[in-house]
């Protein structure tokens, strides 16, 4: 990361994940010990207020979890309107779909306030895949149902959208 991060200590990191992760159903999965493992190839920052920590549209290569902090996800559209996707609290993941495929990323995720975060890399992935397979696989699999949910929530929403649009009725155009 470029943004003036500095590094934190390890120290308490994996409690705070696994306290902040506890809540929520797909990442409660990963034990205490699985958690401490896995830290181990995260990076750890501390970043300032009003810091772009993931561009839209640059090519990605890393995650990040919010261990502390607000951050704010936005999408600029192709015709200029800034659309709000999510404030982002502790505990959330960010960029996932670009450490997975190494794409482009859809929105930019601001910090409102200082934040912490543990960083996972396209290299720590490939390390942790290397060393600790199992783990590799567990967070694979919790970063797959996490972008199926989210998946199914944008399915739902143009569904509902969709419906919407065909109940109004049509404005007659004009006749030329």
């Amino acid at each position: 990361m470029e943004i003036g991060a500095r590094r934190l200590p390890a120290d308490g990191v994996a409690a705070r994940l696994q306290a902040l992760w506890s809540g929520n159903r797909h990442m409660a999965l990963l034990d205490a010990e699985a958690v401490q493992r896995m830290v181990r190839f995260f990076s750890l920052v501390r970043v300032g207020p009003q810091c772009e920590v993931i561009r839209q549209d640059e090519r990605g290569d890393f995650m990040a979890v919010l261990l502390a902090g607000d951050m704010s996800v936005n999408r600029t559209q192709p015709w200029g309107e800034c659309l709000h996707l999510a404030q982002l609290r502790p505990g959330d993941i960010m960029g996932e779909m670009s450490l997975l495929d190494g794409g482009l990323r859809h929105s930019a995720c601001t910090t409102l306030a200082e934040c912490e975060l543990a960083v996972l890399d396209a290299q720590a992935m490939d390390e942790m895949l290397a060393r600790e397979p199992r783990l590799a696989a567990s967070l694979s699999a919790l970063l797959a149902r996490k972008l199926s949910l989210r998946l199914r929530a944008v399915s739902a929403s143009l569904s509902a959208r969709d419906a919407r649009e065909n109940r109004q009725p049509r404005e007659p155009r004009p006749a030329h």
